[in-house]
């Protein structure tokens, strides 16, 4: 885990990717290009095999190859927002020091050094690039500290996915709250703040929690309760936006038994911080 402080001074606590993911994700992405480079200097060959010259044929393999190594992590990080493909089928990005999406100079940067640092001008086949991740708090490599950047793990678990359960004692005022207007981005937005709640550090806690609750109390019409902590707030709407789903579903079903209460899924943990 690695704390990464925003703009707004919030600190982010974040998973930070393991050197040999990174090494394992870098591999796949070799792999492709190298087939692509391939097809590209078998394509060039049979094109410029009437012309018989020789130099002209090793200036465009030259810029091939250059546009190959570099051209494919920057395309793929700034379109898709930090991932290449063998950063996508191991769970990773690219994000900025601050925890915020990258952007095409980042991108830039981190292919320019990536070619002429880390892996391939140097001639040392990535040695560079592995021991100043092993030397880094961060796993970072030198186009990483040049660009302001971190590569991050996005996936976690599922053993320990939460379940919003509704606190004790608050099951008759949650079921008076007007739920018909809570927006469903503001309600994966508080599920899943809870959901990360063991990651983020105090203060995060606390401004996050403000935000989403004044954003669902703005939204349902019912603020926050003095002295209410934020978290069981955003519980109680949920754990109540949740029976109630349930309890529609099973209205729209034929006529059968009573339906039984809505149970975490299998493997899930209830969400419960501390008071």
């Amino acid at each position: 885990m690695s704390e990464l402080v925003t703009g707004d001074a919030v600190v982010l606590r974040l998973r930070v990717a393991a050197v040999p993911t990174r090494c394992l994700a870098f591999l796949l992405d070799v792999l492709l290009q190298a087939a692509v480079l391939f097809g590209l200097l078998l394509v060039a060959g049979l094109a410029l095999a009437t012309t018989l010259d020789e130099a002209l044929f090793l200036t465009v393999s030259l810029v091939l190859v250059v546009l190959t190594l570099v051209g494919y992590p920057v395309a793929m990080e700034s379109l898709s927002g930090g991932r290449t493909l063998g950063k996508m089928a191991l769970g990773l990005r690219v994000v900025r020091d601050d925890g915020g999406p990258i952007r095409f100079r980042h991108a830039l940067t981190r292919g320019l050094a990536g070619f002429f640092v880390d892996f391939w001008a140097l001639g040392l086949a990535g040695a560079v690039a592995l021991v100043v991740a092993f030397l880094s708090g961060r796993g970072k490599r030198v186009g990483d500290y040049l660009a302001g950047t971190v590569v991050i793990s996005e996936r976690t678990p599922a053993a320990i996915t939460p379940v919003i359960v509704m606190p004790p004692g608050l099951e008759h005022w949650a079921a008076h709250l007007d739920l018909a207007h809570l927006p469903d981005d503001a309600a994966l937005q508080a599920r899943q703040y809870l959901g990360r709640w063991s990651e983020f550090s105090e203060d995060a806690r606390s401004q996050l929690g403000f935000q989403i609750s004044r954003e669902i109390a703005d939204a349902i019409g019912t603020p926050v309760p003095p002295g209410m902590p934020y978290w069981t707030y955003l519980s109680a709407v949920l754990a109540e936006r949740r029976r109630r789903d349930h309890a529609q579903a099973w209205a729209q079903q034929p006529p059968g038994p009573t339906p039984p209460p809505p149970g975490p899924p299998p493997g899930a943990q209830p969400f419960a911080p501390p008071s």
